[in-house]
Parts: C-alpha cells; sequence; structure tokens
C-alpha cells in the first residue's frame, strides 16, 4: 500500500480534530474508532474478510504501512478469524498517539504543548493543511446532501463516524438531527464499516455483540476455509479500561 492515500484511521483522526481547542472529539470513543478503522483498512487492501461476525486474514502479505502491518501480523497469530468485537475492544496502547505522530511527521497536524491546571504538561495538535479536513468532510457532506450511494472508503468513514459519535460534533445542534440521522443511514453502505461500527459500538456498550444470522455480511464473501461464526454464549465482555492512550489531545 502506498502513502499517497491517506488510510481510513488518519481520516478518522482528522475528522475528530476540533481546529479552534486542538484536542480530539469524543477520545475514549475514538480510540476504538481507530482499532476497527484499521480492520476496514486491512479489508479495503484485500488482506483481511468477514466471516460472520469474524475477522479472518486472507492474504497476509504486508501493505507497507507499519502501523497496519502490525494490527495485520497480531491478527495472523491468532491463527483463527477472531470476533471483530474482542478484536476493537482488545488493548491498543499508544494507538491515538501513533497516529497523531504520523500526522505530525506528515505535516498534516502540528503539535503544540501547553499545561493542565497551570503545572500538567499537555500537548494539543492543530491541523496545518486545513483543505485535508475540508476535503474528508466535504465527501461525507455530499453522501449526506445528496442521498448518492458513496464509495466503500466513504460509507465506512461515515459509519465510524457514527459508531464513536462524531455526528454531534460534525453536525451540531437541533439544525445538524437530519444530518447526523442520515449518517447514521450511512452505515448499510459498506458490509464490513457495518460490522466493525456495531463491534464498536458493542464495546462502548460493555456488552460482546449476539452473531449477526448469515455467513457473511451482504456484498462480501466468507474467507475460504473460515469456520462459521460460533453461537453467542451469553457472557458479557467488559471494555478494557485504559486500553488505550488515553493522555494525548484531551
Amino acid at each position: 500500500m502506498g502513502r499517497s492515500r491517506r488510510t481510513l484511521p488518519e481520516e478518522l483522526l482528522l475528522l475528530a480534530l476540533d481546529p479552534a481547542t486542538g484536542t480530539t472529539a469524543q477520545p475514549q470513543s475514538l480510540d476504538l474508532g481507530l482499532a476497527g478503522a484499521q480492520l476496514v483498512e486491512l479489508a479495503l487492501a484485500g488482506r483481511i474478510a468477514p466471516d460472520g461476525d469474524r475477522i479472518a486474514v486472507v492474504v497476509p502479505r504486508p501493505t507497507g504501512d507499519p502501523t497496519l502491518d502490525s494490527a495485520l501480523e497480531l491478527l495472523r497469530r491468532r491463527g483463527a478469524p477472531v470476533r471483530a468485537v474482542h478484536w476493537i475492544g482488545g488493548p491498543r496502547l499508544g494507538l491515538r498517539q501513533t497516529y497523531l505522530s504520523h500526522l505530525e511527521r506528515c505535516g498534516m497536524v502540528a503539535a503544540v504543548p501547553g499545561q493542565m491546571c497551570g503545572v500538567l504538561p499537555t500537548t494539543r495538535y492543530q491541523a496545518t493543511d486545513t483543505a485535508i479536513s475540508r476535503e474528508i468532510r466535504s465527501r461525507l457532506d455530499s453522501a449526506i446532501r445528496t442521498g448518492v450511494p458513496p464509495d466503500p472508503r466513504t460509507a465506512a468513514l461515515a459509519a465510524l463516524a457514527h459508531a464513536v459519535g462524531l455526528g454531534k460534533h460534525l453536525y451540531p445542534g437541533n439544525e445538524g438531527r437530519s444530518s447526523r440521522s442520515r449518517l447514521r443511514d450511512l452505515i448499510r453502505h459498506d458490509p464490513m464499516g457495518g460490522l466493525v461500527a456495531h463491534a464498536v459500538m458493542d464495546v462502548q456498550n460493555g456488552a460482546a455483540a449476539q452473531p449477526r444470522r448469515g455467513s457473511a455480511p451482504a456484498g462480501r464473501q466468507a474467507a475460504p476455509g473460515a469456520r462459521a461464526a460460533e453461537p453467542a454464549r451469553g457472557v458479557p465482555m467488559q471494555p478494557h479500561r485504559g486500553s488505550m492512550a488515553r493522555a494525548v489531545a484531551h
């Protein structure tokens, strides 16, 4: 995978950055969304595929993106398809900081040091290339305004934005209510994005998702040789506290 195209985790993070304050909206759920966005990006690259409510590695070849390849290798080591809700709810220490640092190296954001309560050091991140953020936002706005089915990447970005609660950040107030509703509806246009978005919301709700009926979401083929989803055991899963970096971009 070349570096000419921004990845979904990077786009999701840029969407969440507040241009006025340099903080990220919905920081805790955003951490889950970044882990989910990695799965969608790997699926778009043809490295993984959905198998019911599980994720299976179909091509273990590296993408060329170190952060994505680290996730791909972890999935490969599992040796069997893993439930998306378990993967997203697992520990991903420093994932948000990793992507913020990458965006800084690429010149898309600038780190601004500061202090909390005049004592504790903090770092905020200001977008330096607002044209990129506007382009990402315009894709969502266009999909919402026209009603034309978006491309899979934009549909997945919309699904993730809804899942982590960015709707009220992007389209605030009563005037943004219809846009938030249409943002939610875009979840149906990409099966992998929908699977991951539902998993993100399930983790936030503190319970494992019930396996969805059918061997694979519509429009996608199950991984060759992958087993069918197991019946739910009804065991609640608590999200991992502190599973990702919390101390950056607040």
